[in-house]
This record gives structure tokens, sequence and C-alpha cells, in this order.
């Protein structure tokens, strides 16, 4: 157990981590900036329908499954609707926040790298929001999908013209899937446990709550995916310097010297 977690342990006190109050305002900030970037792009209705018929399109062309036989697990009964209304409205953001002041707290090289990461993500599929407006299958009478959210409850958003809070013709990319997903690559990166791969049980089970309740088309988690990984390819995990990792060294030092005084008794 020891020679799990010592290492980690050491490298988290001998790297410094980044100043708290300029995370909390950097992290703000960008949640501001990406909430102000939805609002311009919201609205486009006509061309977020157009693009929502070409995705429709384009999945069934390559022969992508119906996003109905997911919905349909969550219509057996009016609980597990509910239940996965609920999971889409409240784990997107507290899941990505704890992660990350867990991260900060315990990893921090892995904090700053996922922040990184998550930005670039989040950055990236701003873009995509303001050129690709997509209205999200609940709203295409041509996918025969129900509005969960609107039946069952509990629902996230309000009628899409006087909804001011959220753009709800940003379906592409998914950063539910997403940030979900990075969640998952951070803590398997940053923990040795036996167990981490388990982790991907949370994009897993978020994939299937944004296509089961009709609010994402297998397509936005595709293209979240693949943004993902490029992020993952250009921003790599920093490594420590030698200074670091002599101190690191150093601070394992008299546990090892303690093990020979040990044995030699």
């Amino acid at each position: 157990m020891n020679a799990r977690t010592e290492p980690a342990e050491a490298e988290t006190r001998a790297i410094a981590r980044p100043p708290l109050v300029r995370e909390l305002l950097l992290v703000a900030g960008l949640f501001l900036v990406y909430k102000l970037g939805r609002q311009l792009a919201a609205g486009h209705t006509g061309e977020a329908f157009r693009n929502a018929h070409r995705v429709w399109d384009l999945e069934r062309a390559v022969h992508l499954p119906g996003e109905g036989d997911v919905q349909n697990l969550l219509l057996h009964g009016d609980t597990l609707a509910h239940l996965a209304n609920t999971y889409y409205a409240t784990v997107h953001f507290p899941a990505t926040l704890a992660f990350l002041v867990w991260l900060y707290l315990r990893r921090p090289t892995h904090y700053v790298w996922a922040r990184r990461v998550l930005a670039a993500v989040t950055a990236a599929a701003l873009l995509v929001h303001l050129a690709f407006p997509l209205a999200p299958p609940r709203m295409l009478a041509a996918t025969g999908l129900v509005d969960t959210a609107k039946v069952y409850g509990p629902s996230v958003y309000g009628p899409p013209r006087t909804d001011h809070l959220s753009n709800q013709f940003a379906a592409m990319p998914s950063l539910h899937f997403g940030w979900a997903l990075m969640v998952a690559i951070g803590l398997i990166v940053a923990t040795r446990s036996r167990w981490r791969w388990l982790w991907l049980l949370h994009p897993l089970l978020t994939l299937t709550v944004i296509v089961g309740t009709a609010n994402h088309y297998w397509l936005d988690a595709i293209v979240a995916a693949a943004m993902l990984g490029i992020a993952l390819a250009v921003i790599h995990l920093p490594h420590r310097t030698t200074t670091t990792a002599g101190r690191a060294q150093e601070s394992l030092a008299p546990a090892k010297e303690n093990v020979l005084v040990g044995a030699g008794r």
C-alpha cells in the first residue's frame, strides 16, 4: 500500500499548487465567458433545425444505433426516466467541480493539466456552437423521441423563446459527455488503484442519459470525444523538473532509511 501512495504524496508536497484565489477567478472567468458565448450563439432557430435534420439523416446513413432504442430503456417506468433527468440536471457541474477540487488538493500537477484540457475543449465547443447551431433530438419531430424532462421532470430548460439562461441550440458537441469523459480519464491517470477503471462508468452512464433523455444525438458525443482526444494529444501532463524530482526523492529518503535500520535489527 505504501509503495503505491508515497510517491504520489511526495509529488503533491513537492509541487507547488497554483494560487487558490487566482484559480477561482480563472475558473469563474472561463465559466462566465462560456455562458456569455452561448448567449451569442442563441437564436438561429431555422438554421438549428436544418442542421438537426442533417445530423439525423447522417446518423441513419452511417447506420448508427437509434437514439430511440436507448430511450425505450428509460420509458419502462416513470421512476427511471425521472432519475435520468435528475442525473442530467444535477451531476454535470458538481462532478466536474469535485474532480478539479480533488486534483487541486491532492494532485497539483494533474490539476493544471486537467484544467488546461477542459478549458481547451470548452473553448473549442463554444466555437462549434457559434458555427453550427443544432436543435436537440427532443425538439425534432422526425426523431419521434419524447422530451423526458418535460414529461417526467425535472427539467433544466424552459421554453426556448423565454429561456435566457441557456442556449438550447448548442447540442453539438455534448460537453456533458466531454467533461464526464475527461473526469474519468483524469482520475484513471492520477490514481493507482486497481479499481480506477470503474471511473469509466461515469461517462458511460452520462452517455446513456444524454441520449435516452433526447438531449443529444450520438454524433454530439462522438464529436466531443474527438475534440477531447485532440486536446489530450496536444496538452501533455507536465513532467516534474529535476529539482522537483530531487525534492520528492529526498522526502522519501527518511522512510527508506528507517526500513534499512529496522532490517538490520
